[in-house]
């Protein structure tokens, strides 16, 4: 593995050592302190990819969800909160703000007359496509610091360890 340059985490582990030599295993801080930074990093990285394509992470998130879903790109507003964790208010404003940028439209719900779902329409679907593009850019830069063989080994120990934190 080689040396490893010390990182803001390293300083911090330090400063507790010193503080509370009582905390005799901090591999956990270490462990998520890195993690939590890493994802803010890239997380903003990310965010200012979408900035240059005119949306936000919430709009990203609602478009994508939209685009992985497949043919014909139609969920319903309760399938989309679920999926995004958000409550049903928060999503009917997301999808107010992509109906006026022309990125969906709500088309009547065969099943339930009260109801709309959000379809992705022609210019949200090209849109995302470039969004999911330019975020994976700015993935792939930052994992081009690591051999693939740590790359994948890294995402299966998170994927391990998501499995055991999110049940």
């Amino acid at each position: 593995m080689g040396v490893m340059t010390p990182d803001t985490v390293d300083a911090i582990i330090g400063q507790w050592r010193n503080e509370r030599p009582d905390l005799d295993d901090l591999l956990p801080m270490e462990v998520f302190g890195r993690v939590y930074r890493v994802a803010a990093a890239i997380g903003d990285r990310m965010e200012q990819a979408y900035q240059r394509l005119g949306i936000g992470r919430g709009e990203f998130d609602v478009l994508a969800t939209l685009r992985r879903s497949g043919e014909p790109f139609n969920l319903s507003p309760k399938q989309l909160s679920d999926t995004l964790m958000l409550t049903t208010g928060g999503m009917t404003g997301r999808l107010d703000k992509l109906e006026k940028a022309g990125l969906i439209t709500r088309t009547p719900d065969p099943g339930d007359r009260r109801s709309l779902r959000a379809q992705l329409n022609p210019a949200g679907r090209e849109l995302i496509d470039e969004a999911v593009t330019a975020g994976l850019a700015v993935q792939r830069e930052a994992l081009a610091r690591l051999a693939p063989a740590d790359a994948r080994r890294l995402a299966d120990l998170l994927r391990e360890l998501a499995t055991t934190v999110t049940r």
